[in-house]
This record gives structure tokens, sequence and C-alpha cells, in this order.
């Protein structure tokens, strides 16, 4: 199947990502005020934050849901993981061009098609069923193996008069990711999954230590006004099934591909982002193996981080 996908410039986001131009802080302080107070001055005159404040990126969070997605109430919980809007949403996007491709729908007439979308592992941000259901219209189950994080979701689900669009599920064993969740007769038109990227504990706290000290180094270099700010904590917090696995995010997808197969017959796209280019290796033999019908790379790009998508479909006869 030949699907005409998008692909991302080496330095932009998806072309109808509303975060391309930067954000408008003007606009941000009026559906959320407390972000005034985390406000710097960059040399060139701009206006920012300190992106290694927790506080102040959580705050740019429930700024931007609210101000450009219509999410009234998000609050995440100290040491759960906090996403970043324009990254998450710019998948939602890719995701959209391949649904358009395939059903051979323009992409504005996605909201008419009744999809509903897997998210697997959706955390107690429950960022990507928000932005989908808000920005698409799609109806989405949410699963986590944390119960904490189901709790949290099913908050922001009813506090936002959501629980016609997003049904979350826990999933109750360790080992398996669509098991237990998709249900028999259901059918969903995607998945998606940002998985656990690193292999150990360990490796998680090293990661995430370089990610602290790279903000900060960043933010000296450019000479931000960082006066009475608090820089202390971490804006990478998550939890460890959120950060962490055993073999890391190469064996985690595969190990969804495997499974898959299992549900060929009910899922149109199984999509997952791959963080790591190193492991799409180990990825494509995986697809190999399963005898997957369709695969595609889907290159992204936000700023200065590139990272992609891996899609696959089966043979539904």
């Amino acid at each position: 199947m030949s699907l005409a996908v998008k692909f991302a410039s080496k330095s932009k986001m998806h072309p109808r990502n509303l975060h391309n131009q930067g954000y408008d802080f003007d606009k941000l302080i009026v559906v959320c005020p407390e972000l005034t107070n985390y406000l710097v001055t960059t040399p060139r005159g701009e206006t920012s934050i300190n992106f290694s404040n927790p506080v102040a990126v959580k705050l740019l969070n429930k700024a931007l849901l609210h101000q450009y997605y219509g999410i009234k109430h998000w609050q995440l919980a100290d040491g759960f993981l906090c996403p970043p809007i324009p990254g998450r949403v710019d998948s939602l996007h890719y995701i959209a061009d391949l649904l358009a491709a395939t059903l051979k729908v323009p992409v504005k007439k996605l909201k008419h098609c009744n999809i509903k979308g897997l998210d697997i592992g959706c955390g107690a941000n429950l960022i990507y069923p928000l932005l989908g259901n808000s920005v698409y219209g799609w109806q989405f189950v949410a699963s986590d193996i944390n119960q904490p994080s189901i709790q949290a979701a099913n908050h922001l689900i009813e506090s936002n008069a959501l629980n016609d669009e997003i049904e979350c599920r826990w999933q109750p064993e360790l080992k398996s990711i669509f098991n237990n969740i998709i249900q028999p007769n259901e059918y969903y038109d995607f998945t998606m999954c940002n998985p656990p990227f690193h292999r150990s504990a360990e490796e998680a706290n090293t990661g995430t230590q370089r990610k602290q000290t790279n903000l900060k180094v960043n933010s000296q270099q450019r000479g931000a006004r960082l006066t009475g700010l608090s820089v202390g904590g971490l804006n990478f917090a998550g939890q460890h099934n959120e950060l962490w696995c055993e073999g890391g995010e190469s064996a985690f997808i595969c190990r969804m591909i495997a499974e898959s197969k299992q549900y060929r017959q009910q899922c149109g796209w199984f999509t997952s982002l791959v963080a790591k280019k190193d492991n799409l290796s180990a990825i494509k033999k995986a697809l190999k193996k399963a005898n997957v019908k369709d695969q595609k790379i889907i290159n992204m790009s936000q700023g200065q981080k590139i990272s992609r998508m891996i899609c696959w479909s089966f043979d539904k006869k």
C-alpha cells in the first residue's frame, strides 16, 4: 500500500502544529496567571520560562492545554512524567495523516469518521487522549499498568467532562500490552505508545541527570534572567514504568509487535514512538518475523530533537 504521509523538515514540527512559531506568553498568562511568576527574559528580549523548573513546565502545560485545546482542568502530581505538549501533539498530527491516507479522506474530515484510538501507557498526564480528542474528536481507550496513574487520569477525564470520550483501563500484567485491554469485538483505528526508553532504574537516573544538567547549562548560555526562580527538582520526573523496563525501548516494542499479531483483525494501524535510531534494526526484524503487511517509519522533529514513529498493519484476510 502506498501512503502519502508528510514528513517533518529538519528543524520544524508538523505543519499543522500550533506551536511551530513558539509560545505566545501574553495569551498564556491570561488563562494561567500563575505562569507570570515563572517568566524569564532572554538576551534577545524574548519571553520564556526556565525549563529546568518543574513548576514552570507544569504551568506552561496547563496554560497551553487551556488556551489552544480547550482543556480547562489539567494538573499533575509530583513524581509523574510531565510531557512536552508540542511534541505530543506532533505525533497525533502524523497519525492523522496516516489515517487520512488509509481512509482516503482529507484530514479535516477525520472528525466525521468515528475514529477510535488506544493509548498504551497513558500515564497520569493522559496527554495523548486529551489532545487527540480536542484536535480531531477521536475517542480513546487509555491503559496503564500503574494504578495511581489510572486514578489520576480518571480524575482528568471527570474534571473535563470527557467520560463519553475517553475510558481508562488498568493493565494488571507486567509483561502484557494488548492482552487484558483489547476486548472481543472491539476495533481500533490505531494504537499508539511512548514506550519506556531505559533498560534500568540506574540508566534512567543517569539520563534524567544529564537532561537536567543540559537544561541548566543552556539557560546559563542564553543568559536568561532566572533571579528568584527555583531550579531544584526534575521536570523529567516519572514513575519507574514510565521511564524504564527490562530490555529498554527495543525489547518493549518488539514485544508489542509480537503481541499485536494476535489482534491483527481488531486494529487498523499499530504505532509506537522510537526514541533511539539504533533500535530500528531489531524492530524491523520483529516486524518481519510477525509477517506484517505494511510498515512505515515517520521521521519527526522538534527543534534539535529528532525522533521517529514506527507504524505497522496486518493483512485482515
